[in-house]
C-alpha cells in the first residue's frame, strides 16, 4: 500500500460528501426561490446557450445532467409551467424540439443569480488565494483526462461525457 493511499481515500470522500452537501444545499436554495430543480435549471441554461434557445430533445438529452429518461420528466413539468414549449416541425413529426419561453428566461435569470450566489457561498469563497491556482490546475487536468478535450471547460465543450446513462 502506498503511504500517501489513507490521505487519497480521505480526499476522495471528502470530495465525494463535499459535493453531495453542496448539491443539496444549492438545489434547495433554488427551489425556495425559483421552485426548480438543478435538474430544470440546467435544462434551461442548456436551451439558453443553444442557438435560437431551442434544442431537438435528442441533443437535449445528451448534454443534460440527468438521465434520458428523467429530461422527458424535466420537459413536461417545465412545458407545465410554462417555461419551455415543445415544438414538432411540419415536415418531420416524430422530432420534438424544446424551446425556451419568455417566462423560461426571467426564470432562469432569476434562478442564474441565486447558483452563482450558491457556488461562491459553498465553494468558490471558501478557497484560499494560493490554493486557487493548485485546485484550478487539478480539476482542469482531471476534467481533461476524463473528457479527453484539453481543458473540458475553457473549451466550451457543450457534449461531456457525464449524463447518468454514460458513467
Amino acid at each position: 500500500m502506498n503511504t500517501d493511499e489513507p490521505v487519497r481515500s480521505r480526499t476522495w470522500r471528502n470530495l465525494v460528501v463535499a459535493h453531495s452537501i453542496i448539491l443539496g444545499k444549492m438545489e434547495a436554495d433554488l427551489r425556495s426561490a425559483t421552485g426548480l430543480t438543478l435538474g430544470q435549471y440546467d435544462v434551461l441554461l442548456r436551451l439558453h446557450e443553444a442557438p435560437g434557445n431551442s434544442l431537438r430533445m435528442g441533443d437535449l438529452a445528451e448534454q443534460v445532467l440527468v438521465t434520458t429518461s428523467g429530461v422527458t420528466r424535466v420537459a413536461d413539468r417545465l412545458t407545465e409551467a410554462g417555461l419551455v414549449e415543445r415544438i414538432r416541425p411540419d415536415n418531420d413529426r416524430r422530432v420534438v424540439t424544446i424551446s425556451l419561453t419568455p417566462a423560461g428566461k426571467k426564470t432562469l435569470r432569476a434562478a442564474s443569480d441565486i447558483h452563482r450566489r450558491g457556488i461562491a457561498e459553498y465553494f468558490a469563497d471558501l478557497i484560499e488565494p494560493e490554493e486557487l491556482p493548485v485546485l484550478d490546475k487539478f480539476f482542469g487536468r482531471l476534467a481533461a483526462h476524463h473528457t479527453n478535450t484539453g481543458d473540458a471547460c475553457d473549451l466550451g465543450v457543450r457534449q461531456l461525457p457525464i449524463t447518468p446513462t454514460n458513467r
